[in-house]
């Protein structure tokens, strides 16, 4: 019997995810089974448990889809010892959301449906809650990077502690994505205005 390839095991993998993806993004984790699933992507039973014992593992792998943009994102954005400013990073992040998450070309869903779903199920599942903390603390990680630099580029004062900043700057992020889909006059745009008048534009004296 030939052996499988990686590519075709990342392909089904991809599969399996991008159905759960659309169920999860249009019925909601607990209205999506399984069963369901397995029948969106058109694969056997056998075949999606080889790839995901259950639901908050496929839950997990959906949501992480999203960081990998991110991530992405931020390789580019810091190559070379770039020094992003605080204010144009997150208004990278936001249009990446905006552009790239909410219209995923992977799944083909709005992942932020998804992401918002995670912080909820999150705080029932310590499944769910560790792998979630892992995802953003990543995140947060390379907020607190991007102030790292600008620090060392002169513009943030020497008593700044970088990871508290990015702890400020994700939580911005976060603040985007809940307004966005919560309240329905959010504009990106206004949104990005209204970061750049919040955070000093130029370098700090201190």
């Amino acid at each position: 019997m030939p052996r499988v390839s990686e590519e075709y095991r990342a392909g089904r993998r991809a599969e399996i995810v991008s159905a759960a993806a659309r169920l999860f993004a249009a019925n909601g984790f607990h209205a999506t089974s399984m069963a369901d699933i397995i029948t969106e992507c058109g694969l056997s039973a056998g075949a999606v448990y080889r790839y995901f014992r259950g639901k908050e593992e496929l839950i997990g792998a959906v949501a992480e889809t999203a960081l990998g943009t991110a991530d992405e994102v931020f390789r580019t954005m810091l190559a070379d010892g770039a020094t992003p400013s605080p204010q144009d990073a997150l208004a990278k992040i936001i249009r990446t959301i905006t552009d790239q998450i909410v219209r995923d070309p992977t799944t083909g869903v709005d992942l932020t449906r998804v992401g918002l779903q995670v912080w909820a199920e999150a705080l029932r599942s310590p499944q769910l809650a560790a792998r979630a903390n892992d995802v953003y603390l990543q995140l947060r990680g390379h907020f607190a990077e991007v102030a790292r630099r600008w620090q060392a580029a002169g513009n943030l004062p020497a008593e700044a502690v970088p990871e508290q900043v990015g702890s400020a700057m994700l939580s911005l992020v976060q603040g985007f994505v809940l307004q966005r889909l919560l309240i329905n006059d959010t504009n990106p745009g206004d949104y990005i205005a209204g970061v750049r008048w919040l955070l000093p534009a130029e370098p700090s004296s201190a």
